[in-house]
Parts: C-alpha cells; sequence; structure tokens
C-alpha cells in the first residue's frame, strides 16, 4: 500500500475538528432547497396525508373560528339587561320563547345548547341551573336567579381565530393539532416540501444479512439509519450490502447521486479496509473526516457533485451518535426548517461520566427510581456498564444520553444532568 491510503493509516486522526465546527461545514452545503428549488420541491396534500411534513408557505385562516357568535353553555339566552339585580331571592322573570325561535325581545329568553348560534338580539347566556321553569296554561315562565353581564357565556365570531389571521410560517412543521385547526378554518389542503430522499448503503466484507458464521456480522447500521431518516422526515432506499471493494463503492455512491443525501455504513475510519474517504475524495471532495466526539470520531463528511455524502462509522452506538448529530439536522436543513429539540429530562447523576477534554462525549443512561434525602423516590440517570461503540444494547436498552460538552471533563456523581432521549423530539 503507497500513497495517501498509507499516509492516511499511519497517521491516524492528528485532528478532529469540533461538532460544531463539521455540522457548519455540511451546513454549507445545503441550499435550504434555494427559493427557485424549493418551489419545485414542493407538493398539495390532503390534510389527512400532511402530518410531519413541512409547510412550503405560511398559512392564513380562509374562515373565522367560531364564525357565528355561539352558545357556550346549555341555558337560556337573554339580554343582559333585563336580568340586572337577579339573584335567588329576587329573580328576574322573564318569558321562555317558543321552541325555534330565532329572537331575543324585552323580557323573554330562548332555549339554547353549547355551540348553537346565538339568537338575535340576544347578548348573553344564563347557565341553566341558574334558570327555574314554570309551567303556564300557555307557555312558560322563567325565575332567573342570577345576573349575568354582556358577552357572559357567549363565545364571539372569532374567538378562537379571526378570519385572515396567519397561523403557521412556512417551514413549519405539522401537527396532529395543526391538522385539526386548518380544517376548522376552512382548509382541506395544503402544499409542502417534498421529503429528502435518502440513499443508505451498507458496507463491508463482514456484513450479512442473516446466520452469521465466525468472522461475520448481521448488517444492523443501514437497517436502523433508514427507519431513523422516515422518523425524521426523509425517505429512505435501503440497499443491499457493498463489499470493500473501490470501485464497487464508487458504482454505489454514484447511482445514489439522483438523491438529496448518500449515506452509507462502516469503512469510514484509517485502516485498510476503510475505503470510503479515498472514494469520497475521488468523486468529489471530504469535508471533514475524523470529528471531536465520542464514540465515533471516525465519521466523513463529504460532497459529491453537489450531494452531502456521509460516510458513517461501523460501530452501532458510533453509527448512530453521528447518524443524530449530522444526518438529522441535515434532512430537516433540506427541507427549510431546524430539527426539533430532543425530549429530555433533568435529573441526578448516580454515577460520575469519565471525558476527554476537547471531545464531545454522549454518555448512555438508563433511568432509575432511588429513594431520595427526603424518603420520597426520585428518578436519578445511571450510566450503563458497556459503555463500548460496538455496544448496541448500551444504546438500545438506554434510556437516553448526557451530553458531555468539549469543555468539560468528566461530569462528578450527584450533579444534574439533562438526559436527551434521542430517538424522540420535543
Amino acid at each position: 500500500m503507497t500513497g495517501p491510503a498509507r499516509d492516511r493509516t499511519e497517521s491516524g486522526f492528528k485532528e478532529r475538528t469540533r461538532v460544531r465546527a463539521a455540522r457548519d461545514a455540511l451546513r454549507e452545503t445545503v441550499s435550504a432547497l434555494e427559493p427557485a428549488s424549493a418551489d419545485e420541491r414542493t407538493v398539495h396534500l390532503d390534510l389527512a396525508a400532511a402530518d410531519g411534513r413541512v409547510l412550503a408557505e405560511d398559512v392564513t385562516a380562509a374562515r373565522a373560528v367560531p364564525h357565528y357568535d355561539r352558545a357556550a353553555m346549555d341555558g337560556y339566552a337573554v339580554r343582559a339587561a333585563d336580568t340586572f339585580g337577579a339573584s335567588r331571592r329576587s329573580p328576574a322573570v322573564l318569558e321562555a320563547a317558543p321552541d325555534g325561535s330565532d329572537r331575543v325581545d324585552d323580557a323573554t329568553a330562548v332555549r339554547v345548547h353549547t355551540g348553537s348560534e346565538l339568537p338575535e338580539g340576544a347578548d348573553a347566556v344564563v347557565m341553566i341551573e341558574h334558570v327555574e321553569e314554570l309551567p303556564l296554561e300557555q307557555g312558560v315562565e322563567l325565575e332567573v336567579h342570577d345576573a349575568v353581564g354582556v358577552g357572559e357565556n357567549v363565545a364571539p365570531t372569532g374567538e378562537d381565530v379571526e378570519a385572515g389571521q396567519r397561523l403557521y410560517e412556512a417551514g413549519h412543521r405539522l401537527r396532529p393539532s395543526d391538522l385539526g385547526l386548518l380544517r376548522s378554518v376552512g382548509l382541506e389542503r395544503v402544499r409542502v416540501r417534498e421529503r429528502p430522499t435518502v440513499g443508505v448503503v451498507p458496507t463491508g466484507e463482514e456484513l450479512v444479512e442473516r446466520d452469521p458464521a465466525p468472522g461475520e456480522v448481521v448488517e444492523t447500521n443501514a437497517l436502523t439509519v433508514s427507519r431513523l431518516v422516515e422518523r425524521w422526515g426523509g425517505r429512505a432506499t435501503y440497499r443491499e450490502i457493498v463489499t470493500d471493494d473501490p470501485e464497487a463503492l464508487r458504482v454505489a455512491i454514484q447511482r445514489d447521486l439522483t438523491k438529496d443525501v448518500v449515506v452509507t455504513t462502516g469503512g469510514s475510519s484509517v485502516g485498510e479496509r476503510d475505503l470510503l474517504p479515498e472514494v469520497i475524495d475521488g468523486l468529489g471532495e471530504v469535508l471533514v473526516h475524523g470529528v471531536a466526539l465520542k464514540p465515533g470520531h471516525p465519521v466523513c463528511l463529504g460532497l459529491v457533485e453537489g450531494t452531502p455524502v456521509l460516510a458513517l462509522p461501523g460501530y452501532p452506538v458510533a453509527c448512530i451518535v453521528n447518524a443524530v448529530q449530522f444526518l438529522r439536522p441535515l434532512l430537516a436543513w433540506l427541507e427549510g426548517t431546524t430539527p426539533d429539540p430532543h425530549a429530555s429530562l433533568e435529573t441526578r447523576l448516580e454515577r460520575k461520566i469519565p471525558s476527554e477534554p476537547g471531545t464531545r462525549t454522549f454518555a448512555r443512561v438508563r433511568l432509575e427510581e432511588r429513594e431520595g434525602e427526603d424518603g420520597c423516590l426520585e428518578r436519578v440517570a445511571v450510566p450503563t456498564r458497556a459503555s463500548g461503540a460496538g455496544v448496541l444494547s448500551s444504546v438500545a436498552l438506554a434510556d437516553g444520553w448526557v451530553v458531555v460538552e468539549e469543555s468539560r471533563e468528566g461530569i462528578p456523581a450527584g450533579e444534574t444532568v439533562c438526559v436527551e432521549n434521542w430517538e424522540y423530539s420535543a
């Protein structure tokens, strides 16, 4: 072995790029689908199909909600002035209008239900429990035991949403509650950005799909990454395993340059069989090779014919950490938005977490119940005993991870830490 590959394998990673700088380098490759291309990368969808999609334009209310003055309680619609001074000792006496009446006159009341349109002339609703109905030979007399003010127990037009009100800006990721609100204001379809497409390519001559012999490993990384892509809003194409051969790797990357992103797993470090950095460099440009994070520093970020290429490490935990740190925000940028924060919990750290200054460390933890000083149960973060980059169970069976920033040399036991559940957003 001679040339750049030999230099790389002998020198290793002398310098590692900080996580923020590596992410910035990747961010610069994304134009967020520049305005011209962004318009071409959109689609109109029915609301039922738009859950989780990113709006391509601002959305305003086509109508008010409610679009009429309505009763907010079961009871009687009245003119508030007719109930002035009413009490249980001195009730106001009103006449119940016939069923179906749509107007309230002086000293009359119309029976209404929650959500009913407020009759003409009414400006308040007396709750049914504050009214006593007294049948007469003709009609019904009402004794009102509680005075109401103008607008009381009434939901006016536009109380929830005003017509023309801007509800969401372009770049907002739609949630189920958003879809309900959009339908309530008269919208049935929305224009959203197309989902970013990702080719996910597992690499390594040791990989097999099932039934591994000694020296073989069942492929899990690309499966995991492809499912994360779907969860993060992208569309993944999960490719077959590619062996450690330069030409085969070149063909695999070139095949998926029609995608928005190409992701490979394995072969990203500095060993003799880690060929992807050279392959990417030969096809385009290596932006970053080696990042100051643990586990997972041997990640390679590149650009080939305008397409970002992420070569993720082969160790399962290292692969996941890098996917979360780089692929997740990249997909958000491609949709013209930013990644939502992870769901997190602040709690006490039970055992210390060691880390190397200058390296961002992702320490997996479990949340366990312990008896606190006050005798009450509390949830504490307990670092997993198995913490190697290749121990998949250390992340799959954990409740999250604690991020130790580059400026720190570990976190002592007893300190309050933030546990990130990286698989879910807040």
